[in-house]
Order: structure tokens, then sequence, then C-alpha cells
């Protein structure tokens, strides 16, 4: 299976939700999209649901010299959610990732302060959360945006992404209610081998979905 771009993999995961729909299951349900690639397919989630949209940012913690090789990640000021078989196998301690810590913190609130535009985020407790990512490697960024969010009391807690490799998903469904991916490669190595156009999203393209100006519309 692969996608044309994050938008068609966004609708192809919204029909997924529109089976589930018929016994009413998205009830006061509202879409979180992690920025930034997550945004396009979380925008398409929610336009074909007809529920509203908003942002969760997380931050990726990498390895120092090598920020690619994810071993933890952030969300709000929330501490640091560690892969701690990874920075045993690293020879990593917390202690000396504080740099990068503060790094991705800052870029983090760049971001919230960037995209929001001084708005509050939307309210989740009671509701049906859709978290959406455009794929997951790690999921270490959706592992700590669940775990945010699960403290904000949240009636229904779904992950959906459109691909994601077998042995994160297992861990994936330990950490939502629900979890939902189309694709899962046995022999998974990249995101964006899933789709034929992966280009970066842009801190603009996420503006202009955010404001409804989507000019793919």
């Amino acid at each position: 299976m692969r996608f044309h771009d994050r938008r068609d993999a966004g609708e192809q995961l919204a029909t997924r939700f529109l089976e589930w729909n018929a016994d009413n299951e998205l009830f006061n349900t509202i879409v979180l999209a992690l920025p930034r690639g997550g945004v396009p397919v979380g925008a398409a989630v929610a336009r074909v649901l007809h529920v509203p949209l908003d942002i969760l940012v997380a931050r990726k913690i990498g390895v120092p010299g090598q920020p690619e090789v994810g071993i933890g990640a952030i969300v709000d000021e929330d501490p640091p959610l560690y892969d701690k078989r990874a920075l045993e196998m690293l020879g990593l301690s917390e202690d000396r990732l504080g740099a990068e810590v503060a790094r991705e913190r800052a870029e983090l609130h760049r971001r919230e302060d960037l995209y929001r535009h001084g708005l509050p985020p939307l309210q989740v407790e009671g509701r049906t959360v859709i978290v959406v990512d455009d794929g997951l490697a790690t999921g270490a960024t959706a592992r700590a945006a669940l775990r945010h969010l699960r403290g904000r009391g949240p009636g229904r807690l779904i992950l959906a992404a459109p691909v994601c490799g077998p042995s994160t998903a297992a861990l994936m469904r330990e950490e939502a209610d629900d979890f939902v991916c189309l694709h899962q490669p046995e022999h998974f190595r990249a995101v964006g081998e899933a789709y034929e156009n992966f280009d970066q999203v842009s801190d603009e393209e996420v503006l202009s979905i955010l404001h409804g100006q989507d000019a793919r519309s």
C-alpha cells in the first residue's frame, strides 16, 4: 500500500472512521494533529468527519550529534519521556541530554506560539480524541502525546496513522484506547516509503491549513 500524499492518507484514514461512525461512536469527537507532518493528514480526517481540528506539538529528543535518531520526546512542560532501553544500549543518561531537551523545548514553544496565535487548545475532557500523525517509526512523539492527553481526561483516546512498523503498533495499542494504522509493512524502514509525495511540511503550510486556507481544498 502506498499513499499519494498526506491528504490522500488522511482521507483513507477517515474512511475507516466513517465505518465506525455507523454506531455513532465518534460523537463529541475532535482531531489533534501532531505538527508538522501530521497536520495535512489530520486536516483531511477532520474535514471528512466534520469534526474540529487542533494541534498538539510534540518534539522528538535525539541522540547528541545524531538528532534524527529519536530516544525520547516531550510535550508541553511534561518531563521528557525516554526509551529507557535505547538509553541503556547507547550508554546515555538523562542528565547528559539536558541541552537536547532545552533545544527541543524552545522549538516546541516557538511552534505553539506561531500556530496558535494566543488561542487556547481545544478542551479534551470527556471527548473522543483522535491523535493523528503521518506515520510512526519509533512512536516516541505519539507515545508522549498520548500520555500527556491521558492526564487531561479524554472520554476515549484514539491514535491514528497511515503507516507504522509492527513492533511500534504493539506498543501503541498499550497507550491508546484504540489504534488505527492502515499499513504495517513487515519490513518497515521509514515512513516516507509509504508515500509517493513526502515533501517536508512547512510552517506556512501548517498555518494555511489551520486557518482554513489550504490551497488544495
